[in-house]
């Protein structure tokens, strides 16, 4: 069977959870495959999944090779597999554009980026560098707030004839327009803002829905979420943050069974907090009506390392996105962006999602996974829209 051959944007914390997982799963039997959702997608493994090209901008990172890259500052995930071989690839310098916050550069060494003396990739190099590796399928994990950027290493997708998965919130998948120039080259497309394994946002969704099938009235909401990572870092630039902000209370909003008021629903980061690393705090209270008007109320808090909490949800994606490579579906696959994704073309129930990815996997899905049209696409909200221009 064919490797899965992928390229990654920003050797962050995310990657390198990713890439220690392929090695952690690659001798662990069906029985003891613990914290994978699926041990197999359409045959294929986690082991199979294969980095052949990466970018970054920070120097700690840029000329070494991945295997190094991964645990080099400011990265601070957990390591839970250290004897990650050498991998034979490279990390090229990117493009910088909006993918730094400069803020970043008045923290200690350690904690933020060291911007690398070295020119940038031009879209000519980073196309080239994409068709030469051969890569299949193009990751996007660059910080938050990076609109610029992202936009940048989709067109770069395009023009090399990778799929694309958006790991992060700036909406491609989600933008008809954009997902319908990955359709008209038959590329497929995964996005938007990926969906922890079991993080605050599926745990919120999930509560918002149980209070709506147990027919509690939902009257006010929170997540308040801390960490130490450089994520947090750059979020504390409250510019970067209305798309974050847009896809994570829009991930709660629509399970809801009555949208909340705009004050009456508070969702997203909150503060960087540097000694607790990779761990990320998240606080959730709601506040309802039960039988009779009786008023409740639930507080939860949740504890989890938040790199290896979304490479699960990534290794099934990269699979996800495989498959459809290989059925020669392009544009926005809904079924997975649906379940592994924040801000996916169109919302549904965890439920309902989980049903139709694993339909979409099996081969059974009678949906359309992309059918993409100007003017007539549901927007997240699930409202027609007018497609933004790509």
């Amino acid at each position: 069977m064919n490797r899965i051959k992928i390229a990654v944007v920003g050797v962050g914390n995310c990657v390198s959870s990713l890439v220690q997982g392929v090695h952690y799963y690659r001798n662990k039997d069906g029985g003891d495959a613990i914290g994978l959702m699926h041990r197999e997608i359409g045959g294929y493994k986690p082991s199979d999944i294969e980095v052949v090209a990466a970018f970054d901008i920070d120097g700690r990172k840029v000329g070494h090779d991945l295997s190094e890259a991964i645990f080099a500052d400011p990265n601070c995930t957990t390591v839970f597999y250290k004897d990650v071989p050498a991998a034979g690839v490279k990390v090229r310098m990117g493009r910088i554009m909006d993918g730094y916050s400069e803020h970043m550069g008045n923290y200690p060494e350690k904690s933020t980026f060291v911007l690398a003396d070295e020119p940038e990739s031009d879209e000519d190099e980073v196309v080239s560098i994409l068709k030469n590796s051969g890569a299949q399928i193009l990751m996007n994990y660059l910080p938050v707030g990076s609109e610029e950027a992202t936009l940048f290493y989709a067109g770069c997708a395009l023009k090399a004839g990778t799929a694309f998965i958006n790991n992060i919130p700036v909406f491609i998948a989600s933008d008809p327009a954009w997902a319908l120039r990955f359709k008209e080259k038959n590329l497929p497309i995964i996005g938007d803002d990926i969906k922890a394994q079991l993080g605050a946002t599926i745990t919120h969704r999930m509560l918002t829905d149980l209070f709506k099938k147990r027919g509690v009235k939902l009257e006010r909401t929170y997540q308040l979420n801390t960490g130490g990572n450089t994520d947090f870092l750059n979020m504390l630039n409250r510019a970067r943050l209305a798309s974050k902000k847009e896809s994570k209370t829009e991930a709660v909003q629509s399970v809801a069974e009555c949208r909340l008021d705009d004050e009456n629903i508070h969702i997203g980061p909150s503060d960087y907090v540097p000694w607790q690393k990779d761990n990320k705090l998240c606080f959730i209270r709601m506040e309802g009506k039960l039988f009779g008007d009786v008023p409740m109320n639930i507080e939860l808090r949740l504890s989890v390392e938040d790199s290896p909490n979304s490479a699960g949800v990534a290794i099934d994606a990269i699979r996800c996105c495989k498959l459809a490579l290989e059925r020669g579906e392009g544009g926005a696959l809904h079924p997975p962006s649906a379940y592994f994704m924040k801000h996916p073309p169109v919302q549904h129930t965890d439920d309902e999602a989980y049903r139709m990815t694993e339909a979409f996997i099996n081969g059974t899905y009678r949906g359309t996974c992309a059918e993409e049209k100007p003017g007539e696409v549901p927007d997240n909200r699930g409202r027609k829209r007018k497609p933004a221009q790509a």
